[in-house]
């Protein structure tokens, strides 16, 4: 689209000459004489940018600008001042003007200003944009659990250093979501964030995604490639499913960890660079040195803040915070919610696949929900099925039931699945010891 330029300023022949100039640079320019005039037209045509008069005739140019900031706060303003007003143009760059211009000038000299202020205009919307597309991808960090508690507190408490951290949990608990919360807490937000997941690539591919290659270095490398570590400098790199990497890629990781630097593929420079390094795997990593597949001395080296995100089934308080939050994800209209019974339903379900799985059940529900109300029957059979295994015959989960009710019987069959071990049965339930003797004694229940 083209960029669509107002002009404020009191000389009808100022106005001329910077429309026909600007015109001739493929700009649609809009003029005016008036400042209040200025306003009325910065709220209909809605400018890529804006120059400004300091000394107009019915309202201060000042004043001009703070109504302008108040319509858009990032439009960029470019102030046209005299030599005796120098100090009056620093001043409205200080309310927010992108840049000032002394009378008399050139008028190629403000093709470069208007042409640089829309550039670096466009490029804050890109990276806002990209921001946003982050948000989107990663998630949104939800819970209001004693566990998510913990877990908030954590991130917090690191985010402000360069500690590597070490995220581990089941798939589907929100890792990435954590390591990105990390990131926009640190003092490295306004930096790249890079993603790599480690498991997707095999092992030559994988290290020269991470460290980068010199054209030639291998069949294919028809050009010089900057890494995912150089690409992160002063920013943040998130390694997903580190306890894929081959025991080789372990070692040179172990490498830049250390010395903070490593050499493209094929190459013989050094690059140092500053990244904060953040890990995550669903695997037990004790385990795998145990079988040979992971270094200790790298487990150290990633392991000096550990997080552990709990799954879902721990915390099932925070499954409507989150269904609420998946609706209004997928239906940002509001046009349908989900019943009492539906919720009791996802609030009793184990949820083997976390978060990722609640998410595909609401996205489906919504789809094959021709009401506004979710109801049961709109879940997949197979959760249905899988819940329905747990609970006694005679409840149909498909009917009104009461939460007590269920909750008992969910209570007695994982009693008899586990022979009556508490510590069992709580564990596979989601809860603590101490909530399960309370729900027994609560429900009447004899062991």
């Amino acid at each position: 689209m083209t960029p669509r330029i107002l002009v404020i300023d009191d000389e009808e022949r100022m106005c001329w000459a910077l429309e026909r100039a600007l015109s001739h640079e493929g700009y649609h320019v809009v003029t005016t004489t008036r400042g209040l005039q200025g306003i009325e037209l910065a709220h209909e045509t809605e400018p890529s940018m804006v120059i400004l008069d300091l000394k107009m005739p019915d309202i201060d140019g000042i004043e001009v600008l703070k109504e302008l900031k108040k319509l858009n706060s990032s439009i960029p303003v470019i102030m046209i001042t005299a030599h005796g007003t120098i100090d009056t143009a620093i001043e409205a760059m200080k309310i927010g003007a992108s840049d000032y211009i002394i009378k008399p000038f050139k008028l190629e000299e403000i093709k470069v200003q208007v042409k640089q202020a829309l550039h670096l205009f466009n490029l804050e919307n890109q990276v806002n944009f990209l921001c946003q597309e982050l948000g989107k991808k990663y998630g949104k960090f939800i819970g209001q659990s004693d566990a998510m508690k913990e877990v908030a507190l954590l991130i917090r408490q690191v985010a402000k250093t360069g500690t590597t951290v070490l995220i581990t949990g089941e798939s589907g608990t929100g890792k990435e979501v954590a390591a990105m919360e990390i990131h926009k807490a640190s003092n490295r937000a306004d930096k790249p964030f890079v993603a790599v997941n480690c498991a997707a690539l095999p092992e030559q591919l994988l290290e020269s995604e991470l460290f980068g290659h010199e054209k030639g270095a291998f069949t294919g490398a028809t050009s010089k490639k900057k890494g995912r570590f150089e690409i992160a400098d002063h920013g943040t790199i998130l390694l997903d499913e580190c306890g894929e990497m081959p025991i080789s890629m372990q070692v040179k990781l172990l490498r830049v960890l250390q010395e903070r630097c490593f050499e493209r593929v094929g190459g013989t420079e050094t690059i140092h660079v500053d990244v904060r390094v953040i890990t995550t795997t669903n695997i037990d990593l004790a385990t795998a040195i145990s079988n040979g597949t992971f270094r200790k001395d790298l487990y150290y080296r990633l392991n000096v803040v550990h997080i552990n995100m709990p799954p879902l089934r721990s915390r099932k308080e925070d499954i409507p915070l989150l269904v609420n939050h998946f609706l209004l994800k997928f239906d940002p209209t509001h046009s349908k919610k989900i019943s009492l019974e539906a919720m009791k339903i996802l609030t009793c379900y184990n949820w083997p696949g976390n978060i990722r799985e609640l998410q595909n059940v609401i996205e489906r529900a919504l789809i094959v929900c021709q009401s506004p109300e979710i109801q049961p029957g709109h879940f997949p059979k197979e959760l249905m099925n899988s819940l329905e295994e747990l609970i006694a015959p005679g409840i149909n989960l498909t009917e009104g039931f009461t939460l007590g009710k269920l909750e008992k019987h969910l209570i007695i069959k994982a009693l008899e699945k586990h022979n009556n071990n508490q510590t069992k049965v709580a564990k596979y339930l989601g809860i603590t010891r101490p909530t399960l003797l309370y729900r027994l004694q609560k429900y009447g229940i004899k062991l």
